[in-house]
């Protein structure tokens, strides 16, 4: 296990890897996590015989904050930032699985098209068009509530709150993923949802629509944040023989909530892609 130091334009980005020889998974962290949300996995029998890679996005857990944060922190951003490190790596041809935000910067890496992949799984990531009558029919949002996923500055509370609600076990939030709640560069949360509802993001669904590889989707059954029909109004012609899998038992982080069966898939998945 290495954990590199990346000097990108970016700022210089902390990566998890595992080594070996063998297929490149890449793993991408959600709004306001880190690398370590992914233990479950780096610690499974089952994906042992995958090189897991998985950075902290730009302004998250040990990387820097963006210099140039209006241009960082963006699906656009966090895509390029992800080329930074695979080029420095010198991977090539990974399967992507993007939790959350990093399945939109998955989706993204994807549409650039810069960076060949083998295949995309997200999960807690609905695949939009950038325009509010989408983000609508995608999202679960109570006008009543704060926007947290939105808000710069965070309390205590906040970051508990948050903590708890996009990967929370049992009631319970592990201390380190707590802390680097804390730690994210609050214009990370900001200018990200600001340039979501501007536009800013290439359009999904024919994203999705357009991939030549193959493309999973693994949600948890009781996703709070989640429409799951929205999903059901997807065009995807690669979308994996398993269809949009919704895992029994697990809320936003099904890959933490219920590792044993994500951890099956993803390894079915990675094998075949």
């Amino acid at each position: 296990m290495t954990i590199h130091s990346i000097d990108t334009d970016f700022g210089t980005l902390a990566v998890r890897d595992s080594g070996g020889t063998g297929r490149p998974v890449l793993m991408i962290h959600g709004n306001s996590a880190c690398k370590e949300v992914f233990e479950p996995q780096f610690a499974a029998t089952d994906l042992q015989g995958f090189r897991l890679i998985a950075p902290d996005l730009p302004g998250h857990g040990a990387s820097d904050d963006a210099p140039a944060p209006e241009t960082a922190y963006t699906f656009a951003g966090y895509a390029a930032a992800l080329e930074r490190v695979l080029a420095a790596l010198a991977v090539t041809r990974p399967v992507v699985f993007g939790w959350s935000l990093g399945g939109h910067a998955a989706l993204e890496l994807a549409g650039r098209g810069a960076v060949p992949l083998a295949g995309i799984m997200i999960s807690g990531t609905p695949p939009i068009t950038p325009v509010m009558e989408d983000l609508m029919a995608a999202f679960n949002i109570d006008p009543a509530a704060e926007n947290l996923t939105a808000k710069r500055d965070f309390t205590d509370a906040d970051a508990q709150a948050y903590a708890l609600h996009t990967g929370g076990i049992d009631g319970a939030v592990d201390p380190h993923l707590l802390a680097m709640v804390k730690r994210t560069d609050g214009r990370a949360r900001e200018i990200m949802f600001t340039s979501v509802v501007m536009g800013a993001p290439m359009d999904e669904r024919a994203i999705v629509r357009g991939l030549k590889v193959p493309f999973a989707v693994a949600n948890g059954a009781e996703d709070p944040f989640l429409k799951p029909a929205f999903f059901d109004t997807l065009d995807a012609p690669t979308l994996w023989r398993h269809g949009m899998m919704r895992i029994s038992g697990a809320g936003h982080a099904p890959f933490r909530q219920a590792p044993a069966a994500f951890n099956a898939l993803l390894a079915e998945f990675a094998s075949e892609a």
